[in-house]
């Protein structure tokens, strides 16, 4: 599964576990219409480990930690229930780590789907899945949101009271006790330790730790990621995403080919734009045209995307360059790409291409339409042996 990508329920009772390289804490959230719980007792979780129609169980260090979610004993109110998870270790993030989530039916193992967010950085908490229901009928979506302030950032969006530790404690040292009844859960439960965890570190913003477009032009590095997101809201206008490069050596022109390849919510190919097919879905991709020296100021091809026409069905888009001819990156130089307001022409992220390889193909960037929404870029850089479109669809589909 993709970023905001749905399958309907095929069993009524399903597990969700999510492993990593790493020990996890995982815990579930069962949520109203309003997106909060009704009260703590809505939290599940190592120390409170039913509620109605969900359960928790640890894997004990040995397995992964799973939700499971009887679907026939969830109450009424409760429309969702979302999956979460975060590094045991205190102040652990996910940078470097990749999470998969597998939802099962409970009673035969069976797999249903799985999902692994997309690269991930500072985020030290996880929205991972959620299991819904949607008219009479359940689903479960990928989610993968991220927060800076752990645990505690989710409970407190979704309406949880968390209790935080004081910053410093005069009283005479004595070994904490753990609480013999959560009435109120602590942030970041440690399985593996009875005390609760420190409060976790103010987050640069509240909630998540996404950069967004408020603050201005975004500089990105490779695999950040940036939420379009501006004043609280989704962008869905056109953008254009620009990419220039220039020849390394004076005197040889250099011809590459900008596309961008739409894909659907398991990573299938929906359609390519490029040189040879200047425009898909419908008209909300359109491509400038061959550029075919490099010369020149300013961005070398253009690839304008109107985000409020792209259809469902398309939940990532991945921008690539390519050299037809054969020529290699180590004999680009300046290589960049850059998202641009198409009304404003005001210019809201760019990635600078560093550390070239002899390859004939790089994945650029990606926008992967996220379950709220909104459209995240991230900054992917990667070299891959390609010199047409075709060639760089394997390797788009992986990077999503």
């Amino acid at each position: 599964m993709t970023p905001g990508s749905n399958i309907p329920l095929s069993a009524a009772r399903v597990a969700v576990d999510v492993t990593a390289p790493v020990r996890l804490d995982v815990s579930g959230l069962l949520l109203t219409a309003d997106g909060k719980v009704r009260s703590d007792d809505d939290f599940i979780f190592y120390n409170q480990p039913s509620g109605p129609g969900v359960t928790y169980t640890s894997g004990g260090g040995t397995a992964p930690d799973a939700v499971t979610v009887d679907t026939a004993a969830v109450p009424a109110a409760i429309e969702k229930i979302v999956v979460t998870a975060s590094p045991d270790a205190a102040g652990q993030t996910f940078q470097g780590i990749e999470p998969t989530a597998t939802v099962r039916d409970a009673d035969s193992g069976a797999v249903l789907a799985t999902f692994t967010p997309p690269r991930l950085g500072a985020e030290t908490a996880l929205v991972v899945v959620e299991v819904y229901r949607r008219n009479g009928v359940w689903k479960a979506r990928a989610v993968g949101q991220g927060y800076a302030d752990g645990l505690a950032g989710i409970a407190t969006d979704f309406g949880v009271s968390v209790e935080e530790e004081p910053q410093a404690a005069p009283a005479a040292p004595q070994a904490p006790t753990p609480p013999s009844a959560p009435s109120a859960p602590v942030a970041a439960p440690a399985p593996s330790a009875p005390a609760a965890p420190p409060a976790p570190p103010a987050p640069p913003a509240p909630g998540t730790g996404k950069i967004n477009l408020d603050k201005g032009r975004v500089s990105l590095q490779k695999n950040q990621t940036v939420s379009l997101v501006k004043g609280g809201a989704p962008l869905l206008a056109k953008v254009k995403m620009g990419l220039g490069w220039e020849p390394a050596y004076r005197g040889r022109d250099i011809d590459l080919d900008a596309s961008v390849i739409a894909y659907g919510p398991q990573r299938d190919l929906v359609d390519a734009c490029y040189f040879g097919k200047l425009s898909i879905l419908g008209g909300a991709v359109t491509h400038s045209g061959d550029n075919l020296t490099g010369e020149g100021a300013g961005d070398d091809e253009e690839i304008v995307v109107d985000l409020g026409r792209i259809p469902q069905e398309v939940t990532g888009l991945v921008f690539t360059v390519n050299s037809f001819t054969g020529q290699k990156f180590t004999e680009v130089a300046k290589a960049y790409c850059r998202l641009v307001d198409a009304t404003t022409n005001e210019e809201l992220v760019r990635f600078d291409l560093t550390n070239a390889e002899a390859r004939t193909g790089v994945m650029m960037a990606k926008l992967v339409r996220q379950f709220s929404g909104e459209w995240d870029m991230t900054a992917i850089g990667e070299f891959v042996k390609g010199r047409t479109v075709r060639e760089m669809v394997k390797p788009g589909a992986k990077a999503l």
